[in-house]
């Protein structure tokens, strides 16, 4: 049932209505009443939605590791100061763009083109995937049924503001030094040791910071370079194809030639049997002649011969 299901969100749109009938009306009649009431309750996607499926069900290498590339851009980004963030956003904005296109692709293999307002649909899912997970979640299931739009704090083109990056603590001013040192209080060797834990503290969330940012860095890296050899496999698949359909066309006019070349050579073959037939029949009426005149040429020498004296 859920292979139905899944299959059925990926039909165009305008066959979506009449496929889901035909699929309903064949689970009641196997007595699947509920799978038929599931069936029914199924919504069309709009395009862009089900081009969002399309490309889940048709890419599952390049889905699985756009998938994971936002759990690491959402790992990062509420650590990451604003370089790291503006580094991110733009790994993040080719890689989109690029999947993008090749959903693009996919549809149009499909039979559907898509308009400017639904590529961007798409792209506005594809954001939404990368930023909320409660919107991969349900990019993962496969059944979509309209664009996501991407949570305003992880929106494409954020900023560090708009993410909520951490500022580092604060540093102690030099007059404060010098006032710690001149105290030698037990509350002076508190302070140190507060500022040797801050310290600590600062130097392991730098740490942290590069850990989260290297991983995004990778995901983001492995989904380029992944999109990357499917782009370059359609381009070779795209030159066959081309080659292909040189080769078929040439083909196609050497039989078209081989059947002009037939036909002429088949009229020809019809002229001559006619001739043919039509010289045989001459023959025939000529030795038909020839018998007569050889008969009438002896009867007439017989008719000689019996009037000559003897």
């Amino acid at each position: 049932m859920e292979s139905v299901l899944d299959a059925l969100y990926v039909t165009p749109p305008p066959r979506f209505v009449s496929r889901r009938a035909e699929l309903a009306l064949a689970a009641k009649s196997d007595g699947r009443a509920e799978d038929a009431r599931r069936i029914r309750a199924a919504r069309r996607p709009s395009l862009a939605a089900w081009t969002a499926n399309l490309l889940l069900r048709s890419r599952p290498e390049e889905s699985r590791q756009f998938l994971e590339l936002g759990r690491a851009l959402r790992e990062a980004y509420g650590a990451l100061d604003a370089v790291g963030i503006k580094e991110l956003s733009v790994q993040r904005r080719r890689v989109v763009s690029e999947l993008t296109r090749q959903a693009a692709l996919l549809a149009l293999e499909a039979g559907e083109r898509l308009s400017g307002g639904v590529q961007r649909g798409v792209e506005s899912t594809l954001h939404a995937v990368l930023a909320d997970p409660e919107a991969a979640d349900r990019w993962a299931g496969g059944r979509l049924e309209s664009a996501l739009t991407p949570p305003s704090e992880f929106a494409p083109g954020a900023t560090a503001s708009a993410v909520g990056a951490r500022p580092a603590p604060a540093r102690p001013t030099a007059a404060s030094d010098e006032s710690v040192e001149s105290d030698a209080s037990p509350a002076s060797a508190a302070s140190a040791a507060e500022r040797a834990r801050l310290k600590d503290e600062l130097a392991e969330r730098r740490r942290e910071k590069q850990r989260l940012l290297a991983r995004a860095k990778k995901a983001a890296r492995s989904a380029e370079r992944l999109l990357s050899d499917r782009r370059t496999s359609r381009a070779d698949a795209d030159t066959a194809l081309d080659r292909a359909r040189d080769r078929h066309d040439e083909a196609r006019r050497r039989v078209s030639a081989a059947e002009e070349h037939l036909r002429q050579t088949r009229e020809e073959l019809r002229r001559a049997a006619q001739e043919l037939a039509e010289a045989e029949e001459g023959s025939q009426e000529a030795a038909e002649a020839l018998g007569q005149a050889e008969r009438e040429a002896r009867e007439a020498a017989e008719e000689v011969d019996r009037l000559s004296p003897r």
